[in-house]
């Protein structure tokens, strides 16, 4: 005879249906999320909601193994549809409701998903008012996320995660911690299909976080909220902090409640890191990490010296462990350029579907990350960019994010990323393409060429500059290569 959820333990359900139980009974009546319309998702009414939309989703058919495709933006209805699913067994798999229609398709095409909700009322339709689900047995490798890449280069695959994974997020980010009386605000800073909501719901509930909800990230928009509510923790990917420095009304606005900031999804400039530091007069912590890691990796420390904070992306967190191996997959001397792998229990199982590209990037419980990089010998890692990136400029191998980094530094430059082009007689050039501080008083290239010489062997420099306004950026924040190819493509450039 089946049981009901409400007579199970808590600790005998799934990790992330558990989560929300215990959150429930913890933190009750606390806002978990508000919606951008004002709305309020209260704690208890997750878990209750939950369960009555797990009832209808199971009348629809949805069993243990099935996988639930959500499409629908980014509102406490994504959370609801994503733990009911949870308390069934069912893996979800989110999609940016900001990809075009045939990017959409492309990633439901790959995880063949037996039931697709798009919009809020989907969610409210599947409910069963006062109905729970029956109970499942807990299973700690049962599928509970399929998370897509973010494709810059190509289409996206399918990363998944257990419930064993999701725990192991959750551990390495608080441990056993749940939070007290006082509740954290927070944002939602990226599209929760992004590994950067997904694999960490857990954590934020455990840490009883109100999070407020935006229709679309605008900077002024954030910075309202920072205001309004005193949010201390600014979190997301550094193109959203450029964004906010940009502000017209920054220097104006009452943001002391600021107190630590946290970057994370692309390259964080020094100059940016500086001016973030100095203007919000807050810390600043850079973290990297990948979707196929869980989205848990290295960061630098708060209070890190201006090596680490400014030209590094920190060391491991604790039980997480990174080596750099040269093409032979063997370890290289400090110092020395070559792939990052990646050791954590919160490693992806797999990609969805995928078994060659699985082999391809796990290989003996360590994940080949595909970027590049080396440590230093206080244990910091430096990217030098993707393996697929580097460039051979007259024979001589070229990496863009470690040319790119040296040219971040120039004051005249608040963002930079380099990017090769064909040349008739050296095979392949670099060109940058620019995002100046002061847009009437950009930088030349010969400003670029001098700043950058003293550190980079001459085959580094660039020998093209494009200026823009903004660098593209895909529907998950990240920097877009294949605009960026085509940018750099048709010019204008500065030779």
């Amino acid at each position: 005879m089946a049981v009901s959820d409400s007579e199970v333990d808590p600790r005998q359900r799934p990790y992330l249906p558990a989560t929300v139980a215990e959150a429930a009974r913890r933190f009750g009546d606390r806002s978990a999320f508000v919606d951008p319309d004002g709305a309020v998702l209260t704690y208890a009414e997750l878990h209750d909601r939950s369960d009555e939309v797990a009832a209808g989703m199971a009348v629809a058919g949805v069993r243990p193994g099935a996988i639930v495709g959500l499409t629908l933006p980014s509102t406490s209805a994504w959370v609801v549809a994503y733990v009911a699913a949870a308390k069934l067994g069912a893996a979800t798999a989110g999609v940016n409701p900001r990809l075009t229609d045939a990017e959409r398709t492309a990633c439901l095409d790959r995880v063949d998903p037996d039931l697709v909700v798009a919009d809020a009322d989907a969610v409210a339709t599947l409910a069963r008012t006062g109905s729970r689900p029956d109970a499942i047995d807990p299973d700690p490798d049962r599928p509970v996320a399929i998370v897509f890449t973010s494709g810059t280069t190509g289409l996206p695959k399918g990363a998944w995660f257990t419930d064993r994974q999701l725990a192991a997020v959750t551990r390495y980010d608080v441990g056993d911690a749940w939070g007290g009386p006082k509740p954290i605000a927070q944002y939602g800073a990226t599209q929760f299909a992004h590994i950067g909501f997904t694999t960490k719901l857990a954590w934020y509930l455990r840490l009883g976080t109100t999070t407020h909800l935006l229709a679309r990230w605008r900077a002024a928009d954030v910075l309202d909220l920072v205001e309004r509510e005193r949010i201390a923790t600014l979190g997301g990917v550094a193109p959203q902090m450029a964004l906010m420095l940009r502000d017209p009304d920054f220097d104006a606005r009452d943001l002391d409640c600021v107190k630590l900031i946290v970057m994370g999804g692309s390259a964080s400039p020094p100059a940016l890191v500086e001016e973030a530091r100095r203007r919000f007069d807050a810390a600043y912590s850079i973290r990297w990490s990948l979707t196929e890691s869980g989205g848990v990796g290295t960061g630098t420390a708060p209070d890190a010296p201006d090596h680490e904070a400014l030209h590094t992306v920190g060391r491991p967190r604790p039980g997480i462990d990174v080596e750099i191996r040269d093409t032979g997959d063997r370890p290289v001397s400090i110092g020395e350029v070559g792939t990052v792998w990646l050791h954590s229990e919160a490693t992806m199982s797999g990609y969805w579907k995928d078994p060659a590209a699985t082999a391809d990037a796990l290989v003996g419980g360590w994940l080949r990350t595909g970027d590049l990089g080396r440590l230093d010998d206080t244990g910091c890692l430096t990217l030098a960019g993707r393996s697929g990136d580097l460039f051979i400029r007259g024979g001589y191998n070229v990496h863009p994010a470690e040319v790119a980094g040296v040219l971040g530094q120039h004051p005249a430059v608040a963002d930079v990323t380099v990017v090769s082009r064909p040349h008739d007689v050296l095979g392949e050039i670099g060109v940058a393409v620019v995002v100046p501080v002061d847009p009437a008083a950009p930088p030349t290239l010969e400003d670029l060429r001098r700043h950058a010489s003293a550190t980079l062997s001459h085959h580094k420099l660039p020998e093209a500059l494009i200026v823009v306004d903004d660098l593209p950026l895909t529907a998950m924040q990240k920097v877009d290569r294949r605009a960026l190819a085509r940018l750099v493509a048709q010019g204008p450039d500065h030779p």
